[in-house]
């Protein structure tokens, strides 16, 4: 940007130099205009004349000028109603207009002023004093050209980084889009038991993710991760931790194991979480972590083993209308080599349900900054207990946006929600 206005400055340089200011003179007396062309062309300007502000109007619609030199009296229109007239005139540049005039009251002077004048001379012209008044004006018309343009090529920058923007932000739409498809299914019927997730990113894109992948024909696993931070980056986590609990491609899910006689099986969910945890200190290696809650539930008995590492504690939503928040808190995966995890256990009955929830939920502030909390969580979730999960999850975030006064929450809204048939 710099060397493009040294550029520009040193062209207009040389073309002042080569061809000089062009300045207009308009007075009605020839002999007036004739003594101070005469002093212009000595000191290098080019000059055109003009013998009456109408004239001077006809000159300006021609030429844009430098400087006017102006008489104050003069007939049909006078210097105050030209200078007024040649200020509303639209232009590229500036025009620095100088009032010729023989008034020294302070009142008409400052009328002058008003009518857009840049500076008076006192008649006669002595042309030192001339000299010394065109300099000054150099100064200010060097400046408006800087000033222009910089803002010149502040626009075309703004215009070059509008278009960026745009390409991101289109860019940012399909990564959301992409990222959409990380949660392959939002709902699922195990036959004993069903599965639905909720996924709302509270940008282009998140880092939260959920899903569920079957273990054995009566075992599935559900889990909810939240990736520290927003953006690219923990899209990108969310991608790669979708890998690692995939249920299409079970030889890369780390979960998954082979049993003792050769059925597929899976380990212990406090294993799992150690296993994440030695993958984000050896092979991933990136500044980031995340919180999980992953469950190992049983279709037959309803027996559930979790792991809550991190995360916002699992609510069981009993079908007596109980709320109970289980789990043991745990530290986050990828903060500390070597973390220690334990299991939890829970029974679920026939009709209870097992939510696990992202804090997008359980942190969402109100109008007035209060967060939701478990409290406000579970009233939520027995207001809406009796709707299937699809639509109590739907309802959730319609309430969630009630309570926040918005739907742009602050943070990525998830969670995968198991219903025990039995």
């Amino acid at each position: 940007m710099a060397a493009k206005l040294k550029q520009q400055k040193n062209n207009v340089i040389a073309h002042e130099k080569a061809f000089g200011r062009h300045v207009l003179v308009v007075d009605d007396s020839r002999a007036q205009r004739r003594i101070l062309v005469l002093a212009l062309e000595r000191g290098g300007y080019r000059v055109t004349e003009a013998d009456s502000g109408v004239t001077a109007l006809a000159r300006c619609q021609e030429a844009a000028f430098d400087f006017v030199l102006s008489d104050w009296m003069m007939p049909e229109m006078d210097g105050l109603e030209f200078c007024r007239a040649f200020k509303a005139m639209p232009r590229d540049g500036y025009g620095y207009f100088i009032l010729l005039t023989s008034k020294s009251e302070k009142g008409e002077i400052a009328d002058g002023l008003d009518c857009g004048a840049d500076d008076f001379l006192a008649k006669p012209v002595n042309s030192d004093e001339l000299r010394a008044r065109l300099r000054a004006g150099e100064r200010i018309l060097g400046m408006q050209f800087e000033l222009m343009t910089k803002n010149r090529l502040i626009g075309s920058t703004l215009d070059e980084l509008q278009k960026v923007y745009d390409s991101l932000d289109r860019d940012l739409i399909e990564a959301r889009k992409l990222q959409q498809t990380l949660v392959r299914e939002r709902h699922r019927d195990f036959g004993r038991g069903e599965v639905s997730a909720l996924l709302r990113p509270s940008g282009h894109v998140g880092g939260d993710l959920v899903g569920f992948f079957e273990i054995n024909p009566h075992r599935i696993g559900v889990y909810s991760v939240d990736v520290s931070g927003h953006g690219v980056a923990s899209a990108m986590m969310t991608a790669r931790l979708s890998g690692l609990l995939s249920g299409s491609s079970p030889d890369q899910n780390v979960a998954l194991t082979e049993g003792a006689f050769g059925e597929q099986d899976a380990h212990p969910p406090e294993e799992v979480a150690a296993r994440l945890n030695r993958m984000m200190f050896e092979n991933i290696q990136v500044e980031q972590y995340f919180t999980l809650a992953y469950a190992d539930i049983n279709l037959r008995t309803g027996q559930v083993a979790l792991v809550q590492a991190g995360h916002p504690h699992p609510a069981l939503i009993r079908s007596s209308g109980a709320v109970e928040y289980i789990g043991a808190g745990g530290m986050p995966i990828g903060l500390i080599p070597g973390a220690v995890y334990e299991r939890v256990e829970a029974q679920l009955l026939p009709g209870d349900r097992l939510f696990l929830v992202s804090d997008g939920v359980t942190e969402c502030p109100s109008s007035e900054g209060e967060e939701l909390g478990e409290e406000g969580l579970t009233r939520i979730l027995l207001a809406n207990r009796k709707m299937k999960n699809p639509a109590l999850l739907e309802a959730l975030v319609w309430d969630l946006a009630t309570y926040f006064d918005g739907e742009d929450f602050p943070d990525d809204v998830s969670g995968a929600l198991f219903l025990f048939k039995g």
